[in-house]
């Protein structure tokens, strides 16, 4: 609540909508939803849902194979090139995007050219899930996502702030500046 928070965007699921939900009555801010941020599919083929381990478990199995997890052609990896994750990558790299654009970010490249003026910076809270978060950061930054699966173990309620450029005209790299901290939700376990 002392964030600034004004705008709230949820992914359309449980988790997400739920904690969208308190921070909305907390703050009196309407909640907005995000289909394109539902969490992620991950399934080879026909095969059932996880069968084969999660993103963060292939990304940790790929490094300890060897196999750079930052190489361009990721996609055409055993573990990638026949897996429906696929659709749900290609879905929220061009939706984010988009949604960005809405906002005043519009991506050129590798960057973002705000095309808004703004005296201070907006604080815009978007509450999704670990796949779904790891697909749109890493695009956002431009890392690949077996990459940022094996960066981030995502935690349940971890933050991730990335701040983007607030003068109107300059592009640039958003500036990621926290990831993944859940300490607010161990310092209240104790």
């Amino acid at each position: 609540k002392d964030e600034n928070i004004s705008q709230i965007y949820t992914s359309p699921l449980g988790r997400s909508v739920e904690t969208a939900g308190c921070v909305s009555k907390a703050l009196g801010l309407p909640v907005q939803t995000l289909d394109f941020m539902e969490e992620i599919y991950w399934a080879m083929g026909d095969s059932p849902l996880y069968k084969n381990g999660h993103p963060w478990m292939i990304a940790d199995e790929m490094a300890a194979h060897g196999i750079n997890l930052n190489r361009p052609d990721w996609r055409e990896t055993e573990d990638f090139k026949t897996n429906r994750v696929l659709e749900c990558v290609d879905r929220i790299e061009s939706d984010i995007d988009k949604w960005l654009e809405s906002l005043g970010y519009k991506r050129e490249g590798f960057y973002y050219r705000h095309t808004e003026e703004e005296k201070e910076h907006r604080t815009i809270a978007l509450f999704s899930h670990g796949g779904s978060s790891s697909v749109a950061i890493g695009h956002i930054i431009n890392l690949p996502f077996p990459y940022v699966c094996g960066l981030f173990h995502t935690d349940y309620t971890g933050i991730t702030i990335l701040r983007f450029e607030k003068k109107k005209g300059l592009a640039g790299l958003p500036c990621l500046e926290l990831a993944n901290d859940a300490r607010h939700a161990m310092s209240t376990l104790k």
